[in-house]
């Protein structure tokens, strides 16, 4: 059985009596009900980035969980893995005495492209042959390998899964960049649990070089905590600047409660939990094909997640998600095309109830319209001259031959259509009509 040490540790401290000379303010007084074991950093407690104690004993135990190399806490979600992961690949070059150039597939979180702004890390996209959706980015693997060889980039990003539940070939591009001595680093802030299913599917499994997972999205874990993953095999200096790479853009005031929760998950994890995944996404493989019989078209191959494509029976995507609030249910995700919804262990006993709902729909005439097609973006600016230079709002309407300065997404999907330092033009000012972006951050003129 899997030891909790943090958890122990914070316990026996609530439970001491001892007067709290230190932060928080709130001093242990209970007003939302936590804060008797809302710690900061004292002795015995361990310090995150320069973890020795308790909190590394926790780190190794989710380590051996995970079959990585390394495997460190964030509290501060994946954004913070994803610029530590960006700043051991621009290490990884400098050691080699490559460009910090990484090859990326154009649908990553706005986290990496801002990263990459300030890192001041070359970027190539990799753009999908096609795409219902710039959430989507489904790699070919021939004009991968001609990016690879050509470029000969540090590191090659991607996101898998993304957004709408598509899974990217994680083994083949692993074989890919390692052919060509690149590395790879995957996003994959929807996919801790895919460790822990029948068959592995985890990016580290599969041969990724780097990884995060957002713990908080798919685990029974506090929203804010995130792993770090290094593979075994992967550069050791990759592993020896590890902490530092989280230290450089985080807090120095960790939360505790986060820590306790990615604490107490190790030891869920080494019981049924597993049990109770793999038979929920039987159940969900199950509940698919009754959508279908339906009407819906089912996209993506993830399997916690839901993700529906309801203009097959007449319904826009945000609209099926405000029934479902109407029915006291609330997705994750919705746009025009798709509505998202993420499963897990905690709610199996309501995936039925879900889909009744779902197939209780009027069905009506197919919508066939699509999103607009963007082109491909022109660059007139390095991303980091873009995002350090003096910015100003306009309306979309008066955006079109403006560049664009800021990322202007929300988080869901928080994956931009135009990327700081690129032109907007009429195609990209009619996808941000149709996602309902109103306003962008441009470059001042």
């Amino acid at each position: 059985m899997i030891k909790t040490p943090i958890c122990d540790f914070a316990a026996a401290y609530e439970g001491s009596g001892a007067l709290r000379l230190h932060m928080p303010g709130h001093k242990g007084v209970k007003q939302l009900g936590p804060e008797g074991r809302d710690l900061t950093e004292i002795d015995g407690a361990d310090v995150l980035y320069d973890a020795r104690g308790i909190i590394r004993q926790s780190e190794e135990n989710a380590r051996s969980l995970f079959g990585t190399g390394l495997t460190l806490y964030s509290t501060e979600g994946s954004s913070l893995c994803i610029r530590a992961m960006l700043y051991l690949v621009l290490l990884h070059a400098k050691s080699q005495g490559r460009r910090p150039l990484i090859a990326a597939a154009r649908n990553a979180h706005k986290v990496f492209m801002t990263a990459a702004a300030l890192l001041d890390i070359e970027i190539r996209w990799l753009f999908p042959a096609s795409s219902g959706s710039v959430v989507c980015c489904a790699l070919d693997l021939e004009e991968t390998e001609r990016m690879l060889r050509e470029e000969r980039p540090a590191a090659l990003y991607v996101t898998s899964p993304d957004y709408l539940g598509n899974l990217a070939d994680v083994t083949a591009l692993s074989r890919l960049c390692h052919r060509y001595g690149t590395l790879l680093a995957v996003d994959n802030a929807h996919g801790a649990y895919l460790r822990f299913l029948a068959g592995d599917r985890h990016p580290i499994s599969l041969g990724a070089d780097l990884c995060c997972d957002s713990a908080h999205k798919t685990l029974p874990v506090l929203t804010g905590g995130a792993y770090l993953h290094i593979a075994k095999d992967a550069p050791g200096l990759l592993r020896e600047h590890a902490q530092n790479a989280l230290s450089l853009f985080a807090s120095t005031s960790p939360s505790y409660l986060i820590l306790q929760s990615l604490d107490r998950a190790n030891a869920c994890l080494t019981g049924e939990y597993r049990e109770r995944l793999n038979a929920l996404a039987d159940l969900l493989d199950k509940e698919r094909l009754r959508l279908s019989a339906y009407g819906y078209q089912v996209v993506g191959e993830e399997p916690m997640k839901l993700t529906l494509c309801p203009k097959s029976i007449g319904w826009r995507g945000d609209d099926l998600a405000g029934h479902l609030r109407q029915n006291g249910m609330v997705a994750e995700f919705a746009d025009p095309d798709f509505v998202v919804m993420m499963f897990t262990p905690e709610i199996a006993s309501q995936v039925k109830r879900v889909v009744d709902v779902l197939c209780a729909v009027e069905r009506r005439t197919p919508l066939l319209d699509a999103p607009p097609a963007l082109e491909r973006p022109v660059r007139r600016m390095a991303p980091r001259e873009a995002v350090l230079s003096v910015q100003e709002p306009v309306a979309v309407e008066q955006a079109a031959g403006r560049v664009l300065a800021a990322a202007s997404v929300n988080c869901p999907p928080a994956v931009p259509i135009v990327v700081c330092g690129e032109v907007i033009d009429q195609s990209a000012v009619e996808c941000f009509r149709y996602y309902g972006i109103e306003r962008v951050y441009v470059v001042r003129e």
